[in-house]
């Protein structure tokens, strides 16, 4: 107890200034520019960009023209047919190529897992796609899908279609020709982590599975599928948020058009924010895709985590 009182008494002497709050202090300051880098460029734009969503803004006028408008920008939401119709393309353009993509991305994985030699050469092919520049394969795109002299129109009348789609002038073929183009864009991606959680399945269970005389297509329903659940979350709920921030290439190739054919919710935003100036609008409409994005990722986790369940 003598020896206990003793060093008490010293770190007394010490002070509050200690060699533990030192530590403490130099470990913060290690933090430091972290935390200031993820307040200035993530939380303080999350938060103004919600204060701005009640507001009326034009960025040319500066700050002096804003005027607090309260639930107006969510009103005129309401009654803004173009935010609906981008709506309305976001969820067709989600619904098609999240499932579409991973379906295929799944099967080419599987494929090249098991009857394909030289991987690591298939992987890289596969790959280049996604590393490449957008603004590139869009405008290589933009060549193949030409209505008249394009290659695949081409090849349509070649087979005897005389009047094939004109695709991105086509308002009935636009947003589909960009689906195309996104899945393709995607699947090599995909196909790598549907390759990595390949890998982690133990052979030894398929082995099991040819001794009790399950066939391939039996193996693929009964222990790739629900081995690759947590790889196929992931690649949904990112997938999922993907598909809503799709941009670059309804940009570079229709401008939302033709009629707004092509236009999302990001594209909206870009509109209102970019173009015609109006912030608050933009930030409005910025926040009801923040928060679609999340429900939809919740439903498709919560649907996940109860198929686990049963």
């Amino acid at each position: 107890m003598a020896i206990v009182a003793e060093k008490a008494k010293q770190s007394n002497k010490r002070g509050w200034w200690n060699q533990y709050r030192k530590e403490a202090v130099v470990g913060w300051l290690f933090l430091a520019p972290e935390a200031i880098g993820i307040i200035a460029l993530a939380i303080f734009p999350l938060l103004f960009s919600l204060f701005l969503s009640f507001t009326n803004w034009n960025l040319i006028g500066g700050f002096k023209e804003m005027e607090f408008v309260g639930f107006g920008n969510f009103e005129r939401m309401a009654e803004d047919s173009k935010f609906w119709k981008g709506l309305k393309n976001n969820l067709y353009f989600t619904a098609v190529t999240v499932p579409f993509g991973l379906i295929i991305a799944m099967i080419m994985a599987v494929l090249v897992h098991t009857k394909v030699y030289a991987k690591s050469l298939f992987k890289i092919l596969f790959f280049i796609p996604y590393i490449c520049s957008t603004v590139a394969i869009a405008a290589v795109w933009a060549a193949l899908y030409h209505p008249s002299s394009g290659p695949i129109n081409q090849f349509l009348m070649g087979i005897g279609i005389d009047s094939p789609p004109k695709w991105l002038v086509d308002s009935e073929y636009a947003i589909v020709a960009i689906m195309v183009i996104a899945i393709w864009q995607a699947l090599g991606y995909q196909m790598i982590i549907f390759l990595a959680g390949l890998t982690q399945i133990p052979e030894d269970i398929y082995e099991s599975a040819r001794i009790d005389g399950a066939t391939g297509m039996q193996q693929f329903w009964s222990i790739t599928i629900p081995m690759l659940a947590p790889t196929t979350l992931f690649l949904t709920i990112t997938t999922i948020i993907g598909s809503f921030k799709v941009f670059d290439l309804i940009k570079f190739l229709t401008d939302g058009g033709p009629n707004d054919a092509s236009t999302v919710l990001v594209f909206r935003i870009y509109e209102e924010g970019f173009i015609n100036f109006n912030m608050g609008y933009a930030s409005a409409m910025s926040w009801i895709l923040f928060l679609l994005v999340i429900a939809v990722s919740s439903v498709t986790w919560i649907a996940q985590a109860r198929g686990k369940r049963a």
